[in-house]
């Protein structure tokens, strides 16, 4: 027999944890065929790991692509590190639906998808997830559909909590994107759009959730001086819809918090023994959302991603934009409104302790529309791999892989995802782990990683030899449990 894609001579981290074995691994199809010794084997494509690594494909559990899968159906960004999968519609922001127009300017954080609100054009989830599965991107894709967004589209004053009717509407919406095929619903109930939303509207709004077995993830109200009440909030929004708990990009902010992820991450592995309860991270100690005043001031540094008014100052230091302008910090903000930024609001200690826990998934929380945009955009992944395993020591290769392809597949309810295994889908990805690393900075946010060799989606090459092959055999997928 001759199969599509022979991997001869592979160091197999299978993606559950389990150490690493030496062997062949052949490719049919969609799916993972044989693995072992295949000397006798041939392929019509073969490749000689020479003892490099072959993994399941990375899963980002976090990320804000939902244009990106139309917009630039390659998804460079993605595939240079390994990602086979993506989660979208996080943070209480996704495309649809959008039934009536988009306010103009597009409110935010509606506006780090779309600052001029053309992409903001379906009405329902169906026919989003339609226009996903017409234009295939080179990843595969699951859906969250976005609380804030809802709001957007359904309430006449977002300063205030929903009305019953208000309520009653956005519950249809989530019943309609369910019945579509989305996973789950996310929040971002730490910006302006639904800030004024109470738990209860919350719970409401999901209960569609706990019959499609879906999920409720969550950018929490609070990640600074109020996270553990935010913590609370976020397991008793799960607990009253009958659904797992995302913590979305778990951290803790500002100087005065630094060190509270030991007394976070204490409260959620007590919790996760009394409701279903995971968590994801990035491996920076910076974030990266809208600009704003009082985000920006409670911050050691702040970069500016993109800037509507004045985008010449994309990438440049918030401090010297204001030295050029010669204005004060709130009227150099002002000045570049609507804008993007990265806050070094951080402990480096907080991200380790977060990041080594064993639940913890990875996630990249790119925002790949911003002209300068966060590294992590680029890098995470294979950061984690390179600077956190082999260079740290924080955990083995195993266990890092794990954390990207395993632990997440479980949790979002992707059977045959995240590991190889015969009869496994095809997403893999082969890497050498002695350089593998992100070449991403915050100087220079636009590089493919390194040590990152082929990448392969669903049986088809989507990277090789440091560049994207144009295929496209992404799929949408939705949960099963």
């Amino acid at each position: 027999m001759v199969f599509q894609v022979l991997f001869r001579n592979a160091s197999v981290i299978d993606g559950t944890g389990a150490p690493a074995y030496a062997a062949d691994v052949a490719v049919q199809g969609d799916r993972i065929a044989r693995i072992g010794d295949l000397a006798s084997l041939q392929g019509d494509v073969e490749i000689d790991l020479k003892g490099r690594t072959l993994a399941p494909g990375f899963i980002d559990a976090h990320t804000h692509d939902d244009r990106l899968l139309l917009s630039a159906n390659d998804m460079s960004p993605k595939v240079s590190q390994g990602i086979t999968t993506v989660i979208a519609g996080n943070c209480g922001i996704s495309l649809a639906p959008m039934p009536r127009p988009v306010p103009n300017p597009v409110t935010p954080p509606l506006n780090l998808l779309d600052d001029q609100g053309a992409w903001f054009r379906f009405p329902n989830f169906q026919s989003y997830l339609s226009a996903v599965r017409s234009q295939p991107a080179a990843t595969n894709a699951a859906f969250l559909v976005g609380h804030s967004t809802l709001r957007v589209t359904t309430m006449s004053d977002l300063s205030r909590a929903a009305n019953a009717q208000e309520t009653a509407r956005m519950r249809d919406l989530v019943e309609e994107a369910m019945a579509s095929g989305a996973i789950g619903v996310s929040t971002g109930l730490f910006y302006e759009p639904s800030v004024a939303a109470t738990t209860e509207e919350v719970i409401e709004v999901c209960r569609p959730l706990k019959a499609h077995q879906g999920l409720y993830c969550t950018h929490m109200r609070d990640e600074g001086d109020h996270v553990m009440t935010s913590l609370e909030e976020s397991f008793r929004i799960g607990r009253e819809v009958g659904v797992p708990v995302v913590i979305s990009h778990h951290k803790v902010i500002g100087q005065a918090n630094y060190g509270r992820s030991v007394e976070t991450l204490d409260f959620i592995e007590r919790s996760m023994k009394l409701q279903p309860i995971c968590l994801d991270c990035y491996p920076y100690t910076a974030g990266s959302t809208i600009l704003s005043l009082d985000r920006a001031i409670t911050s050691a540094r702040v970069l500016v991603t993109w800037s509507t008014s004045l985008p010449q100052f994309a990438g440049q230091d918030l401090s010297a934009i204001e030295k050029q302008l010669g204005v004060s910090t709130a009227q150099a903000i002002e000045r570049l409104l609507p804008a993007g930024a990265i806050y070094f609001r951080m402990d480096e200690q907080d991200v380790q302790r977060i990041l080594k826990f064993e639940e913890t998934m990875i996630g990249s929380d790119g925002l790949p529309h911003d002209a300068a945009p966060h590294p992590r955009l680029w890098g995470s992944f294979p950061r984690v791999l390179g600077h956190y395993s082999r260079t740290l020591g924080l955990f083995s290769l195993e266990t890092a892989v794990h954390k990207m392809t395993g632990l997440t597949a479980r949790n979002f309810g992707l059977p045959d995802r995240g590991v190889i295994k015969e009869g496994a889908f095809a997403d893999l990805v082969s890497f050498d782990p002695a350089t593998v690393d992100a070449a991403a900075t915050y100087e220079s946010p636009v590089l493919p990683s390194v040590g990152i060799g082929e990448v392969v989606v669903n049986g088809q090459m989507v990277w090789h030899r440091g560049r994207s092959t144009q295929a496209r055999p992404g799929q949408v997928l939705q949960r099963k449990v």
